[in-house]
Formats: structure tokens, sequence, C-alpha cells
């Protein structure tokens, strides 16, 4: 993290609301090409999968916020004003209820970029199933990641 960055995103700020799947990775790769990207981490459970996943975690900042207080939610919407992406991977409804969905957001900062990585969409059956289960299942890791007991 001390050395200069360097790539094709450099000057890009990306803020990054931690959770599992597509987002976690899209954080380190727009790190790796030269973006500062800000990763905002939940105070009560930072380790999402409950897994040792350090490898996707490098090349970024990272912040442990509660932002079931008001003013955690307050500290993120000014990264948001300072932000020129921002990327989450909640459920639907997840970032609205928080106070940070995308029509907050881009009250804050009309310039940015709000990228949404929900699996299968805001609504419907798909959005509603359990995602970890999905996800480690599309991945391969299932029989991986958990004992299987007869």
């Amino acid at each position: 993290m001390n050395a200069t960055p360097t790539g094709p995103l450099v000057g890009l700020k990306v803020l990054e609301l931690a959770g599992i799947g597509p987002v976690q990775l899209t954080g380190m790769l727009l790190a790796d090409m030269g973006a500062q990207v800000i990763r905002i981490d939940r105070l009560q459970d930072s380790d999402v999968l409950g897994l040792d996943y350090e490898i996707l975690d490098r090349g970024r900042r990272s912040v442990a916020l509660d932002l079931q207080r008001p003013e955690a939610v307050e500290a993120v919407l000014r990264l948001i004003e300072q932000s020129d992406v921002l990327i989450e991977g909640y459920r639907p409804g997840v970032m609205e209820r928080l106070g940070i969905g995308p029509d907050v957001a881009l009250a804050r900062n009309p310039s940015l970029v709000y990228g949404r990585a929900t699996g299968w969409g805001q609504s419907g059956p798909p959005a509603r199933a359990h995602r970890r289960a999905r996800y480690q299942l599309h991945r391969g890791e299932w029989r991986v990641t958990r004992h299987w007991h007869a």
C-alpha cells in the first residue's frame, strides 16, 4: 500500500461496501489497476464469509462502521461526496433501508457511478434466495467450504 499506484485507473476514487461475491473481487481488481479503493466493512461482522479471504482484500484501505448508526451513515455519505464510483452487493433494499441507496447517494454526488451487483436482480424469487449458498454453489466452493455430515 505504500508504493505509488500505477495503472489506467490512477486517480479514480472507489467506495466499496463490503460483501460477498463479485463486489469483493471487483474492489480488488479496481485497486490492482490503480484506483484508490476504500472498503466499508461491517463493524459487527467484518469477516463476512467466515473464511480467510485476505487475498481478495489486498490493495485497499478499509474502515469498519456500524451502518445502523446515523453517524456511520453520515460518514459514508461524506465519502460518497468524494468518490467517483460506489460498488455494493447487498440484498435488494438493504442500501435503501440504510439511507444510502442510489437516490440518496446521487443526490449527494450527481456524477457518482453507482454499481450494484446483487447476483439475481432486485426483485422476484431469485433475488430473495439465500445468496451465500448460491454464490458458493455457482463458484464451485460448496464442497471445499462446508463439512458434510452423513
